[in-house]
């Protein structure tokens, strides 16, 4: 029962990953219109479905080019999840909510800064914000 919330997370983020693998995001409309884009703002995860289909067919180049930062942290989250299902398999708490209680915050405002400039970044009109443009 302990592995429950994580075996179920990766269970849906596998699906999700198969979805994107078959039905191309690239091709407009496929998946819905996205409502920041159609307002015509990039949001920082504008792009993320086509760079897991750019992912799950070996082209790491073309995912960076939809999304950087999502490329970027998939990494850590395949790290997190893979702590996130040790620790409940030894029955300890998450270690997220560890993280945090060790001073972690730190940690998660890099993170909300990254974003921040990021999104900020990749809206500008000039050249610096054109390759992070999804």
């Amino acid at each position: 029962m302990r592995l429950a919330a994580p075996l179920l997370t990766i269970g849906t983020l596998g699906a999700a990953t198969l979805a994107l693998h078959v039905r191309d995001p690239h091709a407009q409309g496929s998946w819905g219109i996205c409502p920041s884009a159609a307002l015509g703002f990039w949001c920082p995860g504008c792009g993320g479905l086509r760079a897991v289909n750019d992912l799950t067919h070996g082209d790491v180049a073309a995912a960076f080019s939809s999304n950087a930062l999502a490329v970027s942290l998939m990494p850590l989250a395949v790290l997190g999840l893979l702590l996130w299902v040790r620790s409940s398999w030894q029955g300890r708490r998450d270690p997220a909510t560890v993280l945090i209680e060790r001073g972690g915050r730190p940690l998660v405002v890099v993170g909300v800064v990254v974003i921040v400039a990021f999104t900020l970044l990749r809206n500008l009109p000039v050249a610096p914000g054109l390759w992070l443009a999804p």
